[in-house]
């Protein structure tokens, strides 16, 4: 399993909560589990605590997100190593649960678990991860949808690196809710009085008739 794929982790915990909708998942130890996904022997340590603890944890990974998507790099960077810091990893060679079509192992990096409790053991897989990702794509690949009131947030895998929401369901609602802006604005335009600007007044009335008569 390559460090990469860890990065998921971190997108998981930030979005298990949607500010703007007033919605939370992470309310229990079930809720925790769930984040591990596959990894089964971590999940099974975890306590109530450790939702309390990947709260915390999931505040200060938006802000890595947030600020890399408001183009504050270095910001970011400095988020995630002071992250990288309080939840450490140990990283090991691993590769023989994968083989090659001759048998022999492919040999990878794999984080160790060597972690207290649950909550810091994701803490530190969200994080390693995400610093993989980071410094091997870049730190403008780390976004927040642009879709309001959607705040969830991705990592941009585009080859063109134009991606600016988290799903094709909110990138189609903000290109209808476009489309309709525009078509509210032709139609306000269509509307108006000729010889008007867009405020709706004429080209006389929109100059102040108090002002100075040039000399």
């Amino acid at each position: 399993m390559e460090l990469a794929y860890y990065s998921d982790f971190a997108v998981r915990l930030v979005n298990s909560e949607e500010p703007a909708r007033g919605t939370d998942t992470l309310t229990s130890v079930d809720a925790v589990r769930d984040l591990f996904g596959g990894s089964a022997q971590a999940a099974r340590r975890a306590g109530d605590s450790d939702v309390t603890r990947l709260r915390a944890v999931r505040a200060r990974l938006r802000a890595v997100f947030e600020a890399a998507s408001e183009g504050d790099e270095v910001r970011a960077v400095d988020l995630l190593n002071a992250l990288l810091m309080e939840y450490p990893v140990s990283p090991q060679v691993s590769g023989h649960e994968y083989r090659d079509e001759d048998g022999r192992p492919k040999w990878h990096m794999h984080i160790a678990d060597h972690a207290a409790n649950a909550g810091a053991s994701y803490a530190a897989t969200a994080c390693m991860g995400l610093a993989v990702h980071l410094t091997e794509y870049g730190v403008d690949r780390l976004g927040i949808c642009q879709a309001a009131p959607c705040r969830n947030a991705y990592l941009d895998t585009s080859t063109n690196r134009s991606r600016r929401y988290c799903s094709d369901r909110c990138a189609t609602r903000a290109n209808v809710a476009a489309y309709r802006a525009r078509k509210r604005l032709e139609s306000r335009a269509a509307e108006a009085p000729a010889g008007s600007d867009r405020t709706g007044l004429s080209a006389d009335a929109s100059h102040d008739s108090t002002a100075p008569a040039e000399r």
